[in-house]
């Protein structure tokens, strides 16, 4: 297969399916996804990838273009869409939350040991990779809220590497413990905003369920802020509860580590995902080299501004198949079990 080399990051490759016929099974029934029309939309894909006059260049191979059209549903539009922004998105803000995820700077690393993110080893009872998250033992006085979104980033570029992983979504659990106001004060509303809607939006992940607990009832604004930003849809998927007891109605409790009533030690948990990070990092360093031509895109867009980066992306209307509510928005307000 020609290999593009003028903007090849990585060449176009023959693909064959090799996951199971349960994957298989899934992919087809939930994402539309057959022989026949993933050779035509990888196709379509490549080719609008080497005539866009934006790109100057990126990944042609199956793996990373495949995460966006299964994350849209094979739908060409919605993919192209997406990939436009996440190229932009890698460069807002002068690459402050993508460039350079190297897990041996100190900042990150320690974030990493701290089990402030990671990935269990098994996957929950639908095949479904859980991701743990500890915001509470984030040090403002030691971090800055840039190592926030590297450790993040980093672990799901990495996670985004596996097929299954693109095939049957994640699961979110979240301890909420130890939160404080001065957390708070780590994004502005407006850089939250950005940050949350470009995350849902751009970064092709499948969110199948969030379930957060030790939820503080002094910082229930935040919440409903936060829930106010994501989409009805996924919005639909996330469970609040106000302690881990009440969560594990929600949790395969044998999935978490030890210190939360499972099996496994957090430590040995934390440990193994980082064996797994080690084994992506090649591969997620050298996504540096995808460039766009930065001068085409006005100010606002390369500032995270989603609006702007749509507009940037010849996106007039909401074809994303989700609506996103801002403070004035009418939200469900979730309520906490």
């Amino acid at each position: 297969m020609k290999e593009f080399p003028e903007k090849a990051l990585t060449p176009a490759d023959d693909y064959v399916f090799q996951l199971n016929d349960d994957l298989k099974e899934c992919a087809e029934r939930e994402l539309r996804e057959t022989n026949a029309i993933r050779k035509s939309t990888l196709e379509a894909i490549r080719n609008w990838l080497i005539q866009h006059p934006k790109i100057l260049s990126t990944r042609l191979d199956s793996n990373f273009i495949l995460r966006f059209l299964r994350n849209k549903k094979f739908s060409v539009p919605q993919s192209q869409e997406c990939i436009e922004r996440y190229l932009l998105l890698r460069k807002v803000r002068n690459g402050e939350m993508f460039h350079n995820l190297d897990m041996t700077v100190p900042e990150i690393d320690d974030l990493l040991n701290l089990g402030y993110i990671f990935a269990l080893p098994q996957r929950d009872h639908l095949g479904r990779r859980v991701i743990m998250h500890r915001p509470g033992v984030f040090d403002v006085q030691k971090h800055k809220n840039y190592h926030m979104l590297k450790v993040h980033a980093l672990t799901y570029e990495s996670l985004l590497e596996d097929e299954e992983n693109q095939i049957r979504g994640f699961v979110y659990v979240v301890d909420a413990a130890k939160i404080g106001l001065q957390h708070l004060t780590l994004f502005t509303p407006q850089e939250a905003v950005r940050i949350a809607k470009n995350a849902e939006r751009t970064v092709p992940m499948r969110h199948k369920r969030l379930v957060a607990f030790n939820i503080n009832s002094s910082l229930k604004f935040a919440v409903d802020f936060g829930i106010s930003l994501v989409s009805e849809k996924f919005r639909k998927r996330v469970v609040l509860c106000t302690n881990l007891e009440r969560a594990y109605r929600y949790i395969d409790k044998d999935l978490l580590p030890a210190e939360y009533g499972g099996i496994m030690p957090m430590a040995e948990m934390i440990k193994l995902f980082k064996k797994e990070l080690e084994a992506k990092q090649p591969v997620i360093l050298h996504n540096d080299g995808m460039q766009l031509r930065l001068d085409m895109y006005p100010p606002e867009a390369l500032e995270g501004s989603l609006g702007a980066i749509n507009r940037a992306c010849g996106i007039q209307t909401d074809s994303m198949g989700s609506t996103f509510h801002g403070l004035q928005g009418s939200f469900r307000k979730l309520e906490v079990d």
